[in-house]
């Protein structure tokens, strides 16, 4: 189980307030690296998003030290991270949010198997929601069984 990711963005204030209005969750400054924010829906499972100033990385300590957050001089606009986030919210509150901040949104089936909203936090980093309906076909599609037989089938 994934408790929390951590994104970088232009805006993490903003970026951090729209995100806990999907996951109906709330927003606080992430004390541990000022400018940065992290989102909680306060669920049982202490789930979160960090949401670190842009160009901000993550760089492993000297020996026993912890990593260290370190500002980059430059960066790429896009990464290869995403997630995959079950919210309470609903396809239609998932997409008017998107297009009242003018981020893409796209309703995407998964090769026929699961849905997903792919979310574009400022056009450039994604995000897979997943309503209560998409999640359950999500937790069906990859339970251990059929994950074992996809990847059986896959392999001939």
């Amino acid at each position: 189980m994934i408790h929390h990711i951590s994104i970088a963005a232009g805006n993490p204030e903003h970026v951090s307030q729209v995100l806990a209005e999907v996951m109906d969750g709330k927003a606080f400054p992430f004390f541990p690296h000022p400018g940065s924010y992290i989102v909680l829906p306060l669920d049982q499972y202490g789930t979160g998003i960090e949401i670190y100033p842009l160009n901000t990385e993550l760089v492993p300590g000297e020996g026993e030290e912890q990593c260290n957050f370190v500002d980059s001089i430059k960066s790429s606009p896009f990464v290869a991270t995403h997630a995959a986030v079950s919210v309470p919210t609903s396809r239609e509150k998932i997409e008017e949010i998107g297009q009242r901040e003018g981020w893409k949104v796209l309703y995407c089936n998964r090769d026929s198997v699961f849905d997903v909203i792919e979310f574009w936090i400022e056009n450039r980093i994604m995000i897979e929601f997943l309503t209560p309906e998409m999640a359950s076909k999500y937790l069906e599609a990859t339970h251990p069984e059929n994950l074992q037989k996809i990847f059986a089938d896959f392999m001939k």
